[in-house]
């Protein structure tokens, strides 16, 4: 397997002397092509802090992150954004869509940024809609469409570019059970037949339970990983709600 990000010995300190907060102690990992890795931890776990860390949002302390060779922690200020357009997709809790803009000319608004031939948006929109099931809402606004429809949008968006890594952050966080069920086969769908790259942060033992692999934060630390391998997402579920339990934290049941 090719491993298209590494982390190493990542530290993450607040304050100053005599009053620093560790939001991220130390911590290593590597995530492979094609993988679907969660991560997981309670509230003030740092599961934020090191997502805004390898997203470029939020500098690190001390270590350093790989994406494919390139040293990120030691990419000049005045590149990052073009850094991140060009290598990382998001999706957000909040979708970040423009309301005065329809789905299409969000989309489209990536490709724009990224300085992408006229010829070529309109194919590319229509390919990736079609894929992502929204073909049929391209001219609505935002607020027409539903909020499983609007983070189906985002990931779209997130996607349009081919980014080698996409994070997503609470996708689920303000969805319907039934939005959330189908905006995760989706993502799992964008994992397995478009073999994207996916890192996300959740706290919620269903969402992460369509992961293939799980970090388990406490205290900025790795508490744990879990793989699914094999196992069911039912039971993989179940080994999901024992962890947390041993950290505190999760639900009952899986639909």
């Amino acid at each position: 397997m090719n491993t298209i990000l590494k982390l190493e010995h990542i530290q993450k300190y607040y304050g100053n002397k005599g009053n620093v907060t560790k939001a991220i102690k130390d911590i290593s990992f590597s995530v492979e092509a094609g993988e679907f890795l969660g991560i997981m931890g309670a509230s003030g776990s740092g599961k934020t802090t090191l997502l805004n860390c390898i997203s470029t949002i939020d500098t690190v302390s001390a270590g350093h992150i790989f994406l494919e060779g390139t040293d990120v922690t030691e990419i000049k200020p005045k590149s990052l954004a073009r850094f991140r357009r060009e290598n990382l997709g998001f999706v957000f809790q909040d979708f970040n869509l423009l309301d005065t803009l329809t789905v299409s000319e969000n989309i489209a608004l990536a490709l724009t940024i990224n300085k992408t031939p006229a010829a070529h948006v309109e194919p590319r929109i229509l390919d990736m809609a079609k894929k992502l099931n929204i073909s049929d809402i391209l001219s609505k606004y935002p607020y027409q469409v539903s909020g499983g429809q609007k983070q189906r949008c985002a990931c779209a968006r997130a996607l349009i570019n081919n980014p080698r890594l996409l994070l997503a952050d609470e996708p689920t966080g303000a969805l319907d059970s039934h939005s959330s069920q189908m905006l995760l086969s989706t993502i799992q769908s964008i994992n397995e037949q478009l073999g994207a790259t996916i890192l996300m942060v959740t706290h919620d033992a269903f969402t992460a339970s369509y992961a293939s692999r799980i970090l388990f934060l406490k205290d900025g630390e790795i508490f744990m990983e879990l793989r699914k391998g094999s196992d069911s997402r039912n039971a993989f579920f179940d080994k999901i709600l024992n962890v947390l339990t041993m950290i505190g934290g999760g639900q009952s049941h899986v639909c």
